[in-house]
């Protein structure tokens, strides 16, 4: 895989996204593609970072939250890395537990109001 290069056409199609979206990801940092006159080319380091990056998002994660968490590597190296993952990830979910309680409050409330109705118009 080392030798592997997509163009930009390449990379939103194997990774199902828009343009804007991987213009803004390197705009931002997160992504710095091989340029070539006006051509970039995203080599195995760019396909790494791009599955990071859309997991973190599946994930609920911040960009911000990301592109640090990308630049401890580079700055730190792994150890250091894997353990702000593990921070991040405690913090995180934390955040999708509470955001699944107010779910299942919201649900239960539309179902029992739902109820109600229904059993109005019988």
């Amino acid at each position: 895989m080392s030798d592997t290069r997509l163009t930009f056409k390449e990379m939103c199609a194997k990774f199902d996204v828009t343009p804007r979206t991987l213009r803004y990801y390197e705009y931002i940092e997160l992504l710095t593609p091989e340029k070539e006159g006006r051509s970039r080319f995203y080599g195995a380091k760019e396909l790494a970072r791009m599955t990071l990056i859309l997991r973190g998002r599946r994930f609920g994660f911040s960009l911000e939250d990301i592109r640090q968490w990308l630049m401890i590597y580079e700055n730190e190296g792994t150890q250091a890395q894997m353990q702000e993952w593990v921070a991040l990830a405690d913090r995180q979910l934390v955040e999708l537990a509470e955001q699944q309680r107010q779910l299942e409050d919201t649900i239960s409330e539309l179902r029992n109001l739902r109820d109600t109705t229904a059993k109005t118009l019988s």
